[in-house]
């Protein structure tokens, strides 16, 4: 059950990857991990906890186009993780072609076969039968040890301790009471923005609810201006709800343009709250404000009498695909 899932989160970062065929891996100084859906989250992830490092994100087809040089400097990381997704296997095999230094990480299946068969470094991340928005931790531990940042996960494995999902619960079952009726909208800082991804992700896979998000402080700019409501589109509009995530650590300007949104927004009679991220370190506030999430997305579902664990749109999509 997803609710299982969400309490056992943080025995994630308990988790202890191996990396095998290591003696083959080759790091770089540049990333790009290959991934689609919840199989890109850690890379996202990544990109947020190590600012420092250079990595890009890339959900389709093959690799991305970029000039040969930059993809020789590069460690391509092909995360998929039913091991089957045919847009990162695709990614395998031209990097393989290529000669690019690749790595995989999967729970098993094609991706981990032929990680096998060619020599190619690889992660075998836990399959306890979790969907992949719910294996954020087994597989952002994985990515890390490929990266070799021993330090980040040595920060992360406190989370196992530190973070109590059942504290949560009630809060995102309140959230999802006061969303009811409504379609989400996540506001936060450029910073976070892969937060606010997650929580969009959450809430469409989870929830089975329309759920969009956006940026500080580029939505103050145009995405504002199409709730400026007037007597003419306020039906437009009367069904949002804004959630703006708010980090002490934003950049004070960004705090500012969050308070004057919120202020317009209400003063137009839209929906709006502001959740502050709480935890001494970024990663406790990230992945606190991710419970969160879960837990409001299945209150969501349970409250439109929806099953909040499958995704049987992408499976029917999957089966439509290969006709």
């Amino acid at each position: 059950m997803m609710q299982d899932a969400i309490k056992d989160f943080p025995k994630q970062f308990a988790y202890k990857p191996i990396i095998e065929n290591e003696n083959n891996l080759v790091r770089k100084d540049k990333v790009i991990v290959i991934g689609m859906g919840g199989s890109h989250l850690a890379g996202d992830m990544v990109s947020r906890l190590a600012s420092e490092m250079p990595v890009r994100v890339y959900n389709d087809y093959g690799l991305p186009q970029l000039p040969e040089k930059e993809l020789e400097d590069s460690l391509i990381i092909c995360s998929s993780y039913s091991g089957n997704t045919e847009e990162v296997l695709s990614a395998y095999d031209e990097a393989r072609r290529k000669g690019l230094s690749v790595v995989a990480i999967a729970v098993g299946e094609q991706l981990i076969e032929n990680a096998k068969r060619d020599g190619i470094p690889y992660v075998q991340i836990p399959d306890t039968g979790i969907q992949p928005r719910s294996a954020l931790g087994f597989s952002l531990m994985g990515h890390l040890k490929l990266l070799g940042r021993e330090d980040l996960l040595t920060e992360l494995s406190f989370l196992a301790s530190l973070l109590d999902s059942t504290k949560i619960e009630k809060d995102g079952k309140a959230l999802a009471e006061r969303m009811k009726d409504c379609v989400p909208v996540i506001y936060c800082s450029r910073k976070n923005w892969t937060l606010a991804w997650n929580w969009k992700i959450k809430l469409n896979e989870t929830g089975k609810i329309p759920a969009f998000y956006n940026i500080f402080p580029e939505l103050n700019h145009n995405e504002m201006n199409g709730f400026d409501v007037q007597e003419s589109t306020k039906f437009l509009s009367k069904n949002f709800y804004f959630l703006i995530l708010k980090d002490n650590n934003d950049h004070p300007k960004i705090k500012k343009r969050m308070e004057i949104t919120e202020k317009l927004y209400r003063n137009k009679g839209l929906a709006v709250e502001t959740i502050e991220l709480e935890g001494k370190t970024d990663a406790e506030k990230l992945f606190s404000s991710l419970i969160l999430a879960d837990w409001t997305a299945v209150y969501t579902a349970e409250l439109y009498g929806l099953e909040s664990e499958q995704v049987p749109m992408v499976e029917e999509f999957k089966g439509m695909i290969k006709e």
